[in-house]
């Protein structure tokens, strides 16, 4: 057991009902929401009946939000009757239904163009939005968590709420193992994200604070956070991918280090993405972080990004990830787990590629995707999130 640069709570001996009897008595005060942004295909997992029974157990929350893409109404109205067990207060948000995009292209005539955005971004975004209004604090976490239980939540929300800590940001981490099956998981961040981070700092020659500061992160890429209403209105968040580092650059900007921390969530697992192409999989998202984080190197530290600094990177990381692949064989030997050397380094041989393909992308469009943070949006048309709560609860009353 060890302290980051970030402060780190470690799940030693947690008393989850102790937890949760302080987060019900605090919340009188401070009251919180709770998002999970969800596509209408993971209706189908099996993860998705586990954290209907854990949300129930949730009777602290103020509201809770599904942010949901749906293709029609009718898979909306599917989603509304699958909640409807949900016992807590709660609301189905159709982030791309008919009434919110009609709302958005309204706002776009005050120079704020969301619709361009597309996917959990938007909807994270949209759901701050109505949650900022009466919240104290904002927990969101994914759709497709298989061992999900009342306890995540839980731990995201304690270190925010409990006033002898007053933390403003948590960031969840977790082992992504899957002791059934004995594999272990995680391939974005283990194969990309942890050895690129170390790549960077060699050809940089130094390490910027951002640099320091994400990998001060157990499991920077987790969907798992929690936050105070002042931040969630102060947030450009990205509309791609790239949402989880945007996020986290945006913490470091925006709030002091001694005020944010990182939680154990003990293990965890979820539904797990193909490696895909340009348009989907872990191949888009390989993409879209790399391209989020030269964006916010650019900003925070001014570090030049070139042609040839993306040719020497890309050397470096293949180097790097290599020596993480043996330190990954290894402590899979020793646990009896399945690893597939060969298949990792095929996977690390293509994320390479993108490195370049992604970063010449990102030096002819340097300026990247990021949706306005609330209070500009406020600013720009009052009540707006007041309007976009009424339209959502009308669309949960209607029949």
């Amino acid at each position: 057991m060890k302290q980051e640069e970030v402060t780190t709570l470690h799940d030693i001996c947690v008393d989850g009902d102790k937890l949760i009897k302080i987060i019900n008595e605090v919340t009188s005060e401070r009251p919180v929401s709770i998002i999970v942004p969800m596509l209408y295909r993971e209706l189908k997992n099996k993860a998705i009946g586990n954290i209907l029974k854990g949300l129930n157990k949730c009777t602290y929350a103020e509201k809770i939000v599904i942010a949901l893409s749906a293709e029609n109404k009718k898979e909306f109205e599917e989603v509304k009757r699958f909640f409807g067990k949900l016992k807590p207060k709660h609301l189905i948000m159709w982030c791309n239904g008919p009434r919110v995009t009609e709302l958005l292209k309204d706002l776009k005539k005050d120079g704020i163009n969301v619709l361009k955005y597309r996917g959990k971004g938007r909807d994270v975004w949209l759901a701050l939005g109505i949650t900022s209004i009466s919240s104290y604090a904002i927990a969101i976490h994914d759709a497709d968590i298989v061992t999900y239980n009342e306890l995540i939540p839980a731990k995201l929300l304690f270190p925010i709420l409990e006033p002898e800590l007053d933390f403003k940001f948590n960031k969840g981490y977790y082992a992504r193992v899957n002791i059934e099956k004995s594999i272990i998981y995680g391939r974005v961040f283990r194969l990309f994200l942890h050895p690129l981070l170390k790549a960077l700092v060699d050809e940089i020659g130094y390490e910027p604070d951002l640099l320091n500061f994400l990998r001060s992160f157990r499991y920077p890429l987790s969907g798992e956070f929690a936050m105070t209403k002042d931040i969630s209105i102060d947030l450009d968040v990205p509309g791609d991918w790239g949402i989880e580092i945007g996020i986290l650059a945006e913490i470091y900007r925006n709030v002091a280090r001694k005020r944010i921390c990182q939680t154990d969530l003990g293990i965890y697992e979820h539904k797990h993405q193909q490696i895909g192409d340009e348009e989907k999989g872990l191949v888009k998202m390989v993409r879209d972080i790399f391209k989020t984080l030269l964006r916010v190197l650019t900003e925070e530290d001014h570090i030049q990004i070139s042609e040839e600094f993306l040719i020497s990177l890309r050397v470096s990381y293949l180097k790097i990830a290599r020596d993480c692949i043996r330190q990954y064989h290894a402590d899979s030997v020793f646990n009896a787990l399945k690893h597939d050397r060969h298949l990792e380094e095929t996977m690390i041989e293509k994320f390479s590629k993108h490195i370049m393909d992604a970063g010449s992308q990102y030096l002819k469009n340097p300026v990247g995707t990021r949706i306005p943070d609330w209070l500009r949006t406020m600013s720009a048309r009052k009540k707006i999130r007041e309007k976009l709560f009424e339209i959502v609860v009308e669309e949960n009353e209607s029949k």
